[in-house]
């Protein structure tokens, strides 16, 4: 069983968010991607959608998340289950950051400003 070690994790940055790579395809893992999500404070949701189910646990902060055009209000300890299909988006209208580990299945494509792609942690 491979171990990730945080200290060897890789991160990939976005303008209003950091994502740090866990398990994924590169790093052993056959089915299921995980990783961990950093929205940072006064981040605006980025509308896009998985071909598969994604979801989210918050394990630090205070985030709002947009489901097909409706907002919701996270916080520590809630689970987001985003449908296959459904556009998702995550805001952070708080001055702390907000965090939330991500499992989606190996292989999920991305859809987002008319591309598609697998997220960089993902791989």
């Amino acid at each position: 069983m491979p171990i990730i070690q945080a200290s060897s994790a890789p991160t990939f940055d976005l303008p209003n968010a950091t994502f740090t790579g866990l398990a994924a395809p590169s790093r052993g893992a056959k089915e299921t991607c995980v990783w961990k999500t950093r929205v940072h404070p006064g981040a605006a949701p980025a509308p896009h959608s998985f071909d598969h189910e994604e979801v989210l646990v918050a394990i630090a902060g205070s985030a709002v998340a947009v489901l097909d055009g409706v907002e919701h209000p996270v916080t520590v300890g809630d689970a987001i289950i985003v449908p296959a299909g459904v556009e998702f988006g995550l805001g952070n209208p708080h001055d702390e950051p907000f965090e939330a580990v991500v499992a989606l299945p190996v292989g999920a494509l991305a859809f987002m400003n008319g591309k598609s792609l697998v997220p960089p942690p993902a791989q």
